[in-house]
């Protein structure tokens, strides 16, 4: 399941904390077996478009490697192109984890587990 972005605002910008606290209880008790996700455009990132959606609802037991290839077929790169999803805005994840182990290390106090994409270039910069 994935919602629609509304401009280039930041998720945490759009809703105040206890309405995102609100939505992630709900959507974690219709969805036990899932996790509420936020992938969003890093905000300094120059040579990645804007997803069509940031929110997802993925099983606890996909494995990080098959959720970038997901989010990389959503962004339409080319072969040539790369990218990094980032959790916590700077931390790189091990592809052979599963999302549910992700969930449990970085959920944000909101209950949304956010994720960030950004180029090869983004690299270094602060």
């Amino acid at each position: 399941m994935a919602y629609r972005v509304h401009g280039n605002q930041q998720f945490k910008n759009q809703q105040s904390f206890a309405a995102r606290k609100e939505e992630s209880a709900f959507m974690r008790s219709k969805y036990p077996q899932r996790i509420p996700v936020i992938v969003e455009r890093y905000p300094d990132e120059k040579y990645l478009g804007n997803l069509d959606r940031i929110k997802y609802l993925a099983p606890h037991d996909e494995l990080m490697g098959y959720f970038v290839s997901f989010i990389r077929s959503r962004l339409a790169l080319k072969p040539s192109q790369t990218f990094y999803l980032v959790v916590k805005r700077r931390t790189l994840t091990n592809m052979s984890a599963t999302l549910g182990e992700l969930d449990q290390e970085f959920r944000d106090s909101d209950g949304f587990l956010y994720f960030y994409y950004v180029s090869q270039e983004m690299f270094g910069t602060s």
